[in-house]
């Protein structure tokens, strides 16, 4: 990341490559099992070349070439809006921190991702986002 980089509110780095990968969570002292479940912690991965690879390929291998991506999972099995697709690391960055701040700001809708309605953990997460 670069010193001119800022991380929304409420966002850290969770981890840093030094092939230019981040991943950042979301309150990470609060989605720790007690509060709200470890499994459902927001994290956005920034990577190059696609996250999920198909299973038996070698995991340096891309499928993407030279693209960066851009993937926000709520928990496993729930992302937000697929993966972002970019031609330059700074580009796909710049949309992380984009997508981190609106977020944490409460304009990203996360209740129609769920297939299967969790309206006590909504309410909850309503009050922890924007709040």
């Amino acid at each position: 990341m670069t010193d001119e980089t800022v991380v929304p509110d409420g966002w850290v780095v969770w981890s840093e490559g030094e092939d230019g990968r981040l991943v950042l969570a979301y309150r990470p002292d609060v989605f720790n099992g007690e509060a709200f479940p470890a499994a459902c912690l927001p994290t956005l991965y920034l990577t190059h070349g696609r996250r999920t690879r198909r299973p038996g390929r070698n995991p340096t291998d891309t499928t993407a070439g030279d693209d960066w991506f851009v993937t926000f999972y709520l928990e496993p099995d729930v992302t937000v809006d697929g993966s972002a697709r970019f031609s330059t690391r700074a580009d796909a960055l710049e949309h992380a921190i984009d997508l981190a701040r609106r977020f944490a700001d409460g304009e990203v809708d996360y209740r129609e991702r769920y297939q299967v309605p969790r309206d006590r953990y909504f309410d909850r997460l309503d009050d922890l986002v924007d709040g």
